[in-house]
């Protein structure tokens, strides 16, 4: 099993995910005055319906997230534009559901490609694991940090940092609709994968403070519907993990000392082909354990065939 981008959707009954397609694929939908989505037809079990690709401004507009390597998506994100001028293409991280399609639009129209960081791969990560599921060839032609502003036509998009699900997330502001494109750190339908080595959950965990702390009233995110109580949702988002935290403890206090062991009991009834995406999170919230002083792993670190216990 490949793993993939992104969580399967849990049954976390204190988070009101939205579960209903947000439309058919590679027609744009009006969402707001600034902004319209283009729906990617990458349907799957760790993509919902698909990346939602959105245009914002009108006339001269900027694209977020043209998403994966596939020609038909980009057609139809031209055809949203036909008779304006795409002026530049932004992408929150380089998952491949997400940043490929930036250099077939680029292609097309000569944008320039901004926003997140090229992803620079762990050349020994622990355990022998790979960053598998990012866009090694992306090159942005600028590259946001945080705070960092792109001025539109009648627009502006603000880059926030969010790193936790890939090291190189940003999110985007739009102050004029006080908005936010939330990429794959909040979205409506699920939760995300937090999964070494690119993906750390104290960053994640910060990344989530660091949200609930703004003013946006609507997240637009990289799969399914738009979030209208984002900083409600958010705030459920790190109580579900703190939930999970405290699983993980009370299954090493009955003393199990393996993440197999840990993912068969705390995601019981969960499909076991997910097993494997499974471990990776356990794995994330343990790296995050050992830093903090509570775990003690044999291994020294957290890795995936370390023992665990109770420091």
């Amino acid at each position: 099993m490949r793993i993939r981008d992104y969580d399967w959707p849990m049954s976390a009954p204190d988070i009101p995910f939205n579960k209903e397609p947000p439309g058919p694929a590679g027609e744009a939908a009006r969402l707001s005055p600034l902004v319209r989505r283009v729906l990617a037809p990458n349907k799957g079990p760790f993509t919902f319906t698909g990346t939602c690709s959105y245009l914002v401004g009108e006339g001269k507009v900027a694209v977020i997230d043209p998403g994966p390597d596939d020609g038909g998506h980009i057609e139809a994100l031209l055809a949203a534009t036909k008779g304006e001028r795409v002026a530049a293409i932004l992408v929150t991280h380089t998952h491949r559901d997400h940043s490929p399609g930036a250099r077939l639009l680029q292609a097309r129209t000569g944008a320039p490609i901004i926003g997140c960081a090229t992803h620079h791969p762990n050349p020994d990560p622990p355990s022998g694991r790979l960053d598998a599921s990012h866009d090694l060839d992306h090159a942005p032609d600028q590259m946001l940090q945080d705070g960092d502003k792109f001025h539109g036509d009648g627009f502006t998009l603000e880059a926030i940092a969010t790193p936790g699900h890939a090291s190189n997330h940003l999110a985007f502001s739009l102050p004029e609709e006080n908005g936010l494109f939330s990429g794959d750190h909040v979205m409506a339908w699920s939760t995300s994968i937090v999964a070494p080595p690119d993906g750390k959950m104290t960053d994640y965990m910060a990344s989530l403070d660091k949200l609930a702390s703004r003013s946006e009233s609507i997240y637009w995110p990289g799969h399914g519907h738009a979030l209208t109580e984002p900083q409600r949702f958010v705030r459920l988002l790190a109580m579900h993990r703190r939930q999970r935290e405290a699983a993980i403890l009370e299954r090493l206090a009955q003393g199990d000392r393996s993440i197999p062991e840990i993912v068969r009991v705390i995601y019981k009834g969960v499909d076991e082909r997910l097993h494997r995406a499974a471990g990776l999170s356990v794995l994330a919230h343990l790296e995050d354990l050992v830093e903090r002083g509570m775990v003690v792993s044999d291994a020294g670190a957290a890795t995936e065939v370390a023992g665990f216990s109770l420091r």
